[in-house]
């Protein structure tokens, strides 16, 4: 292959910052949760002991976010398209869950606007990847976005698992 088209391989592959930072977000969340869930949960409650229902929530959605965040890694056109989509609504769903435990009072309001900013931050994130333009794999304006041998629209994305 010539340098030329080696260039243009890669930059093909490339994706937009937003995406590798929530990506790092997550992994990095994900092997926190999934390897030391004593650490995150201090962080929400110093004042007493680790609940082991709260340890396992923490390993049980560690490894949900490590696989989210390998997806943002690994997918790419329609696949992609749909992972994005998807954390808008989750990082979404977590700033208003963070929030609305500090409005009713079951975090301390230092770390309720903690949590509550960090999980909009994500959100943001997620929006702005999802927003960025044209991401690897996805067709140039004007061409087909079905694959040979394959139907187009949503369950055609969902074949990458």
């Amino acid at each position: 292959m010539s340098k030329k088209r080696d260039r243009k391989a890669a930059a093909a592959e490339r994706r937009p910052a937003a995406v590798y930072g929530l990506a790092g977000i997550r992994l990095f969340n994900g092997v926190a949760g999934l390897l030391a869930p004593a650490l995150l949960i201090n962080r929400l409650d110093r004042d007493s002991e680790p609940n082991p229902a709260a340890v396992y929530a923490f390993r049980l959605f560690g490894i949900r976010t490590i696989l989210l965040g390998l997806d943002l890694l690994t997918s790419r056109g329609e696949r992609l398209q749909q992972d994005l989509r998807e954390g808008v609504l989750i990082h979404g769903s977590d700033t208003v869950t963070a929030a609305m435990l500090g409005i009713r009072g079951h975090l301390p309001p230092r770390t309720a606007l903690m949590t509550t900013l960090i999980s909009a931050g994500n959100t943001v994130l997620a929006v702005r990847a999802l927003g960025s333009g044209l991401l690897p794999g996805e067709p140039a304006a004007g061409a087909s976005a079905k694959a040979p041998g394959k139907p187009a629209g949503r369950s055609a994305g969902r074949d990458k698992k």
